[in-house]
């Protein structure tokens, strides 16, 4: 069984009581590394195999600090990246706001929580990160964006398999955003669209019951779509996410990826 079959049995929330950040990075270390998969508390067990259910955790924990240590040390190397840059112009290009006040600071909105990011590190709703993925996402907006013409999102919308290199990403974004947003807000649509508005979002007109267009970062809306289920067709719902044809612009794909990602961590969130 791989990650991403184990995945399916679980709950999508990446609530960390199973002692992972996030249930891809359980499933991970369930199917690769021998932790036992009873450390989640909403598993679905019906038909995982047995041998799924013991585990070797010291394997497992091994994978994960070292994959913690890989995003730490990656998010130490972009913040000393920022030392020497003109933040003043990079803020033009990013749709960031600078200050002469503070000529070593930018700031901005990600998914409608303040962002203050410089050489001396990130202050996301006021505190660091406790992800090193979100600082490695938010000092790639700017390396990313502050590079060159960074040219700004026009209204073309366009899939994750539109963007180059991105055959493993496709499956990536669908299990850690569009498939868990579909499958909680089944039958909600009303509660969706309350919460995205939460986000800043508004609403968007396109051929789906519902759509928001989502501001995850200045210069990098998201487009979400909805469509409600028709059991009688045989049809589950569905949520499909599209970026601006330029996004590549501000993000690589991993980042951006992972800013789908944690919209969908959000929308949960506020959704308990």
């Amino acid at each position: 069984m791989n990650p991403y079959q184990f995945l399916r049995h679980t709950p999508g929330s990446n609530c960390g009581q199973c002692g992972w950040p996030t249930c891809l990075a359980f499933a991970a270390a369930v199917t690769k590394a021998g932790a036992s998969a009873v450390s989640c508390p909403y598993l679905k067990k019906d038909g995982l195999p047995p041998e799924l259910l013991g585990g070797n955790s010291a394997a497992a924990d091994s994978l994960e600090r070292g994959e913690a240590e890989r995003q730490t040390a990656l998010a130490v190397h972009l913040r000393a990246k920022m030392q020497g840059l003109d933040l003043q112009q990079i803020a033009l290009r990013i749709g960031a706001a600078w200050s002469a006040d503070e000529p070593d600071v930018l700031r901005f909105s990600f998914l409608n929580r303040p962002v203050r990011l410089g050489a001396a590190g990130i202050a996301l709703d006021g505190s660091e990160p406790a992800d090193p993925r979100d600082q490695i996402l938010l000092y790639n907006y700017v390396a990313f964006g502050g590079a060159g013409q960074a040219r700004r999102p026009d209204g073309t919308w366009i899939g994750m398999e539109s963007l180059p290199n991105s055959i493993s990403k496709i499956r990536t974004l669908a299990a850690y955003c569009e498939d868990r947003l579909a499958e909680r807000f089944s039958g909600r649509a009303d509660r969706l669209t309350e919460l995205c508005a939460a986000l800043g979002a508004t609403p968007a007109e396109q051929s789906a019951d519902a759509a928001f267009l989502v501001p995850a970062l200045p210069c990098v809306p998201l487009l979400l779509l909805f469509w409600e289920a028709e059991p009688e067709d045989g049809f589950a719902a569905k949520v499909k996410i599209l970026f601006d044809h330029h996004v590549l612009d501000f993000l690589d794909l991993e980042s951006l990826v992972f800013a789908a990602e944690r919209m969908a961590d959000r929308l949960l969130e506020l959704d308990r």
